[in-house]
């Protein structure tokens, strides 16, 4: 069984004159321990179909079911428990609480549940306020915060978008970790990159899939409809990329 399989998924938006189509026909499934990328541009409709995946909005048409549950027939509280349970939000943003430590912010059932903090590299740094770190010490804190109920799905919007360079290769080399200890990852980004290193990659244009594959190729794919600039950015992140990997 699948963990998240879309089936034919519609969305429009009704703004009185007119009706604005933001996803049209998405079909795919996304099977446990996969790493998949959504990627696509400001208006691609990666957003909605983020918001759609995590609980936070309905389609307008089509099924969506995570973990075999038809989500459209979930109440509202059943939902709730769906969105603190069986998924992990990682925020461009970070969202964490300013006057908390960084402990404070992840909370104690990331140790009752046996979740290390070691596991994203802030053990000496717990004791810390949002403010006394960097930002990608930041959103390390969101992402245990994020594995803190062990979700079935880690989704993660953006989560090098308020980062330097070298801080998002970081935090990218932490997510493929991750998934390398078996969680499911969906992360949506316009940085095709980004989606390079993921193992599959799923790209929106005009709230249509026309590309699902790996994440290389697909990437590529997007970096060349973006023009030279793009793609000349895209061959020198991956020399960048394969130079920090020697040893």
């Amino acid at each position: 069984m699948a963990l998240i399989e879309l089936d034919h998924i519609v969305k429009t938006y009704d703004l009185g004159l007119s009706k604005v189509p933001a996803l049209r026909d998405i079909h795919f499934r996304i099977e446990r321990g996969e790493f998949v990328a959504i990627v696509g541009q400001s208006g691609s409709g990666k957003s909605t179909l983020m918001n759609i995946i995590g609980c936070l909005d309905v389609p307008t048409a089509g099924q969506y079911q995570l973990s075999g549950r038809d989500v459209s027939t979930l109440s509202d509280d059943e939902l709730a428990d769906v969105r603190n349970l069986e998924i992990g939000f990682v925020f461009q943003s970070f969202q964490l609480l300013p006057r908390a430590s960084a402990l404070e912010n992840v909370e104690l059932p990331l140790v009752y549940r046996g979740v290390s903090k070691k596991l994203v590299g802030l053990e000496d740094r717990m004791k810390h306020k949002p403010a006394e770190l960097s930002g990608g010490q930041r959103q390390r804190v969101a992402i245990a915060r994020a594995l803190v109920t062990q979700p079935s799905l880690l989704l993660a919007d953006e989560p090098t978008g308020n980062l330097d360079s070298r801080t998002g290769e970081e935090i990218v080399g932490l997510f493929v970790d991750l998934h390398g200890r078996g969680n499911t990852i969906l992360l949506v980004t316009h940085e095709p990159k980004l989606a390079a290193r993921c193992p599959r990659a799923v790209r929106l244009v005009d709230g249509l899939v026309i590309a699902d594959g790996p994440g290389r190729e697909v990437a590529m794919a997007n970096a060349e409809a973006l023009g030279a600039e793009a793609l000349a950015q895209f061959h020198a992140a991956e020399r960048a990329a394969q130079v920090g990997a020697r040893p």
